[in-house]
């Protein structure tokens, strides 16, 4: 680092010589020399043969550097820290250290004063370097060969061992004491390992639903759990999509474990089940998915009939045991069809036909209770168990769907009527009810007040501070409603992949008109906003009767 001085320029040269600490002496990294000077001048340190480190900015000032512990030579009168052969790889290692050390004081103080930094990101252009050592194996180190499980295909892999063991510690075990892995996977996983190596290089990925699968299989095999937690959302996100994947995909979770994936397909299929049902996976369900979905009380359908059909084309095409078949068809809520339908059914349902006996206690349930009202019925049966609770039913004599449009413009209002319950003798009773919309709701705590004590004007709440409301509410109440109450639902529409889904489902009771949590993180000023179709917010709303055991009569 020999270069010229101009005539009185003080310049601070500092000799390395390692074997002693460097320990801070102040905070301030670099500090202006006083006087002048030349090297060899009084209190002026003078080079000599070593590593030397000097900083001299654009004005010719000359800094020194503080941050390090001084120790002055008797003769040439510059800092001494200790000694060590010159030209020894120690000296070289230290010497870096250091110049890494007074480098960073330097880029600290040359940005100090201003009032933010300045941020230079080449990041892509580190990607496609690294994009680039994929695609040509340049420096390659290890070889990986994929081979398809049952064919003679393979594909081979020109890679780099440090970024495999960065990403997955199997590859740093299984790469550390060889340059050549032979791995064998299914053919759905080795048609997409391109793919997980190429994430490994650059951190992103194209994903198409028939890929979700084995590339989350991969990333699971790896260990590469960032990419197994991206595929896992994009797969909660994309339920909707394709054919159907949710019935596949909820297989696949139960399989690795994946609660939260399980649980996000199992959500989708109960709300969703008229559509899946139609689709050509309804027959890919498994008996315990089956089970899990007829359990539900917030089964979207159109009503028990569609369940009952749904269920008796699985039994048709999955042909399950004996013990299987009736266990499914007693989980059908018959007491929720009407009488007439029920008459349908035993004359014309194979099922029925075939395993009447094990439900024949199920529909002389459900012919008592058509037969008699309610009221009269509660004296004498327990009326709380699941059989006597509609599920979110689309039928007209169950809710009303409601589509409005621009729904953060104002409060809007609408009525509709339901059947007061799903008793035959209730079958013409009906009960209306009043809805009021409200995009920004204010709490009491947030409304706007425009004086206070002394006169003042205060400022109002802004209307950002609102939230959607929904109340709904009976239009009058009587004695028809006796021994029940209602439970209200509201189905929010969205659209995924092309195609009207449930996105999210709100419940409360008759002691309370409005769900406290009714759209609470949606946003529908946004045009574009996830909530929103073509503009509008498509809700149905559903009305369930819940009926209450009375006092009962000695038999």
């Amino acid at each position: 680092m020999g270069s010229t001085i101009a005539p009185g320029a003080a310049t601070l040269w500092l000799k390395w010589l390692p074997g002693q600490q460097l320990g801070p002496v102040s905070t301030n990294p670099w500090r202006r020399l006083s006087g002048g000077g030349r090297p060899g001048r009084k209190g002026v340190p003078s080079p000599c043969a070593g590593s030397y480190i000097r900083k001299r900015d654009v004005s010719g000032v000359v800094w020194a550097s503080p941050s390090l512990q001084w120790t002055w030579g008797r003769s040439t009168k510059m800092p001494r820290i200790g000694y060590s052969k010159p030209g020894s790889w120690g000296s070289f290692w230290a010497m870096l250290t250091l110049v890494g050390l007074v480098t960073r004081a330097a880029q600290r103080a040359d940005v100090g004063g201003e009032a933010a930094g300045t941020s230079i990101n080449h990041s892509q252009v580190v990607l496609q370097r690294l994009q680039e050592l994929l695609r040509h194996g340049n420096a390659s180190d290890v070889v990986l060969r994929v081979q398809a499980a049952g064919t003679d295909e393979v594909r081979v892999f020109h890679a780099h061992r440090l970024l495999l063991g960065l990403h997955s510690e199997l590859f740093r075990e299984l790469l550390s004491n060889q340059s050549e892995a032979a791995l064998q996977e299914p053919r759905d996983c080795a048609a997409v390992f391109d793919k997980f190596i190429r994430y490994l290089y650059c951190g992103e990925l194209t994903v198409l639903l028939a890929q979700a699968i084995p590339l989350h299989r991969l990333a699971t095999k790896y260990g590469v759990a960032s990419l197994q937690r991206g595929v896992a959302d994009y797969m909660r996100a994309h339920l909707a999509g394709g054919v159907g994947p949710a019935v596949g995909w909820y297989h696949y979770a139960v399989g690795t474990g994946d609660e939260a994936l399980r649980e996000s397909c199992l959500q989708f299929l109960a709300w969703n089940l008229s559509a899946v049902a139609a689709s050509a996976e309804w027959g890919a369900v498994s008996p315990e998915l089956l089970w899990q979905l007829l359990q539900r009380s917030d089964l979207v359908l159109q009503d028990e009939l569609e369940l009952f059909h749904a269920l008796e084309a699985w039994l048709g095409r999955a042909r399950p045991p004996p013990a299987v078949a009736e266990r499914a068809l007693r989980a059908i809520r018959y007491p929720m069809i009407p009488p007439a339908q029920l008459f349908q059914l035993q004359a014309r349902s194979a099922a029925l036909a075939r395993h009447g006996p094990a439900v024949a206690d199920l529909l002389l349930q459900a012919y008592q209770f058509h037969a008699a009202s309610p009221l009269h019925y509660a004296k004498f049966f327990d009326v709380n168990g699941s059989a006597f609770l509609p599920r979110n039913y689309l039928a007209p004599a169950w809710g009303a769907p409601w589509v409005i449009n621009n729904p953060a413009r104002d409060d809007r209002s609408t009525s509709f009527q339901t059947q007061l319950g799903p008793s035959g003798h209730d079958a013409g009773r009906r009960v209306t009810w009043n809805v009021l919309f409200s995009p920004r709701w204010l709490p009491v705590s947030l409304r706007p007040v425009y004086a206070d004590a002394a006169g003042t004007a205060l400022p109002a709440a802004r209307p950002e501070d609102g939230r959607p409301r929904l109340v709904v509410t009976p239009a009058s109440s009587g004695g028809d409603a006796a021994g029940v109450s209602f439970q209200k639902t509201v189905l929010v529409g969205a659209r995924q992949q092309g195609r009207l889904v449930v996105r999210h489902a709100y419940s409360f009771h008759q002691s309370s008109e409005e769900a406290g949590d009714f759209l609470a993180h949606a946003d529908l000023q946004r045009r574009n906003s996830e909530y929103l179709v073509e503009n509008a917010l498509h809700l149905h709303l559903i009305v369930k009767p819940v009926y209450h055991t009375l006092i009962r009569t000695p038999k």
